[in-house]
């Protein structure tokens, strides 16, 4: 698979990034809400260039990446959700298990709206890759992201370092 399959739910589309989607995943990502938990600072323009390059890339090379996050009746940016292998280098290690992932926009906090994006990428994930697992890494601070992890199914939860700073890591089993 080369790029994101297009996926819908009652409120949303889930599709492939194009070109003209940069601005509003830039703007996004520039947002110190958005990142307070994710990096702790706002990401530049370059940086937002080649986060926007590797969400594309994984899916050449990999099969899997992320999707951008629309709203299905305005087609409005919401956010991103998806699947990554970063090569992070931490342990415990997260090779070969695809590591889940969500950011949405300020304005999408507290609908339910990640919630339902990631429950259609994991049944996705679920019927189409063969990982037995998946993996995803949350700041201890982040309570929501983290009610979140256990609603989809997260578990496994062990604290772990991550570039000199203490992070959460939750694995979900494929079920049988």
């Amino acid at each position: 698979m080369t790029q994101a399959p297009t996926l819908t739910t009652g409120r949303l589309i889930l599709r492939a990034h194009g070109l003209d989607d940069f601005p509003d995943m830039a703007k996004m990502w520039a947002d110190p809400d958005v990142v307070r938990y994710i990096s702790g600072k706002p990401s530049t323009h370059p940086e937002s260039w080649a986060r926007f390059l590797r969400n594309i890339g994984h899916w050449e090379m990999l099969g899997f990446g992320y999707w951008l996050v629309a709203d299905k009746t305005t087609g409005a940016f919401l956010g991103e959700v998806g699947f990554a292998d970063f090569q992070r280098d931490m342990t415990p290690s997260f090779a070969g298990m695809p590591e889940a992932g969500w950011v949405m926009t300020t304005a999408s906090h507290g609908k339910g709206l990640a919630q339902e994006a990631m429950q259609c990428i994991l049944n996705w994930a679920d019927a189409t890759l063969t990982a037995q697992h998946s993996v995803c890494m949350i700041s201890p601070d982040h309570q929501a992201s983290i009610r979140l992890a256990e609603k989809l199914g997260f578990g496994d939860k062990a604290l772990a370092n991550y570039l000199g700073e203490p992070v959460l890591t939750f694995k979900r089993n494929r079920p049988s």
